[in-house]
């Protein structure tokens, strides 16, 4: 009879666990240091924050977004690129289609380098690297997501994290951990079929500036 329960409850997880679940890892420890720029939003300004980050960085811009339809900040990364700083882009691929107010067309016009990820339900990170590989490596994340909305409507949080290379390091390793297993786009035809089931919630579809 124990037996059977013990059979029973291994049951029961099994069936509990999501399909395709992957392990948990352990927390990644760094230790504070170096300066972190505070901005909330809508009392502060965090795309002026960001794009005197942008304007400053000298090598290179990773960017990882669930949505990006601001105008300010794709202007701006694509005059980094045109000035020589190595800029790369990864978006959700259900939030940026063609339809909707995303800046995806424009940096692939530019000829900014833009992946989409498919693996997840949404790919939600919200963050920029900036010069990763150097002394002035900097990290922007927090919830603001890169859209009208976050900036005049929202409320939102920004931070920008430098003087600290461990926690650079460990950023820069999951994005690429991301990128390895997102898709490049060569051509707007090649965005991946629709097979997120929506969870009832609209993104961010404000107007674009």
């Amino acid at each position: 009879m124990l037996r059977w329960r013990w059979l029973l409850a291994g049951l029961a997880l099994a069936v509990a666990a999501p399909v395709g679940a992957l392990a948990p890892e352990a927390p990644v420890n760094v230790v504070a240091t170096g300066t972190v720029e505070v901005v909330f939003s809508p009392w502060g300004d965090a795309e002026a924050a960001l794009l005197k980050a942008i304007d400053d960085s000298r090598e290179q811009i990773l960017v990882q977004a669930y949505l990006f339809t601001s105008k300010p900040l794709a202007r701006a990364l694509i005059a980094a690129h045109r000035r020589g700083v190595r800029v790369e882009v990864m978006l959700d691929a259900e939030s940026n289609r063609p339809a909707s107010a995303s800046r995806l067309p424009d940096f692939m016009a530019a000829g900014v380098p833009v992946w989409v990820e498919t693996r997840h339900n949404i790919a939600h990170n919200k963050l920029m690297l900036f010069d990763p590989a150097t002394v002035r490596g900097a990290v922007a994340t927090g919830s603001y997501n890169f859209t009208r909305s976050a900036r005049v409507a929202n409320a939102e949080n920004l931070l920008i994290l430098r003087g600290n290379p461990a926690l650079v390091r460990a950023y820069l390793g999951n994005w690429r951990r991301h990128k390895a297993e997102a898709q490049l786009l060569h051509s707007l035809d090649e965005l991946p079929g629709r097979k997120r089931k929506e969870d009832g919630r609209e993104p961010d579809r404000a107007p674009a500036d």
